[in-house]
């Protein structure tokens, strides 16, 4: 998959430098003409995570729905204590996977995971999950690669450009103070 995108974003560079007048000397491109190209280069390899993301999700049989950023959530287990809201001390159990079922990280039984919503210091896509949930719920998300760890990746388990898969548990919310 990510060979995929390297070569994609290798050809869309080549294409891009090698068309022009054969006659005519090369010129330096404009900052606004580099930007269009990258910004559609970028569509290029969205649409492309998102038909891999559909197909995934095709395959597992998942009922799904996609928010307006390109979330991908099912919440399989309702639970009956309060929503999530910014400011929340969200406290969850947690698996992650990569789109190909590789298991890469999960959370301590004897340890759950704890953050602030809407603070950073996890993934934007975890932090939008958690805010369709309420206590007790059990969710899975997909997260595209730019509502997880992006281009680079976590510099860990997570490969460049990678859509992981969030299986969560949320246990409790404790109130901002």
């Amino acid at each position: 998959m990510v060979k995929d995108w390297h070569i994609l974003f290798l050809m869309l560079i080549s294409l891009m430098t090698s068309c022009g007048a054969p006659n005519r000397e090369n010129q330096p491109i404009g900052d606004k003409q580099l930007r269009n190209y990258l910004e559609s280069a970028n569509r290029i390899l969205i649409e492309s995570e998102r038909q891999e993301i559909v197909d995934m999700i095709a395959r597992h049989n998942w009922q799904m729905q996609e928010s307006e950023t390109g979330l991908w959530y099912q919440i399989y287990a309702r639970g009956t204590g309060r929503r999530a809201n910014p400011g929340d001390i969200a406290v969850i159990h947690y698996s992650i996977s990569l789109a190909t079922g590789d298991l890469i990280y999960s959370s301590n039984p004897q340890e759950p995971k704890q953050f602030r919503v809407g603070k950073g210091g996890v993934e934007t896509g975890l932090e939008e999950g958690i805010l369709k949930m309420s206590i007790g719920d059990k969710a899975r998300f997909v997260l595209p690669s730019h509502l997880a760890h992006g281009v680079p990746g976590d510099g860990a388990r997570i490969p460049a450009r990678a859509t992981i898969v969030y299986d969560v548990e949320l246990l409790d919310l404790l109130n901002a103070q």
